[in-house]
């Protein structure tokens, strides 16, 4: 592999880094600006009815928990999609690729039933 190869990769990035920069100082010309900041200004306009003060709302960590299980669990799922892709050229080559694909699986449907016996999944606790 000689560095030419890399070239379109190298156009590519120096033209998204150009276009976010472009973008980010053409905002920073043309945008608004905020004269005078006061506590009117700063909040938005509902029919002239005063704006009550926004409460914070805590979640429970088992919230986070389960987000996190979910993206943990949809990110491999997306790890099968590459073997979906490739299936059909293992078939045609005589080689087996179930023994695998079946092997990761076992590790999620494992992972999966340690979460639920651990009560990761509960909520109410």
């Amino acid at each position: 592999m000689t560095s030419l190869d890399f070239l379109p990769i190298l156009i590519q990035a120096i033209l998204a880094a150009g276009l976010a920069v472009g973008i980010v100082g053409v905002s920073h010309l043309l945008g608004q600006r905020v004269r005078k900041r006061t506590a009117i200004t700063d909040t938005p306009y509902e029919c002239g009815v005063k704006v009550e003060p926004l409460v914070q709302t805590r979640f429970s960590v088992k919230f986070y928990v389960t987000v996190m299980l979910f993206i943990l669990f949809d990110i491999e799922v997306v790890f099968l999609i590459p073997f979906a892709f490739i299936y059909r050229d293992f078939l045609a080559n005589n080689l087996s690729i179930l023994g695998p694909i079946l092997f990761f699986l076992g590790v999620l449907v494992l992972g999966l039933f340690y979460e639920v016996k651990k009560g990761a999944l509960e909520w109410e606790k």
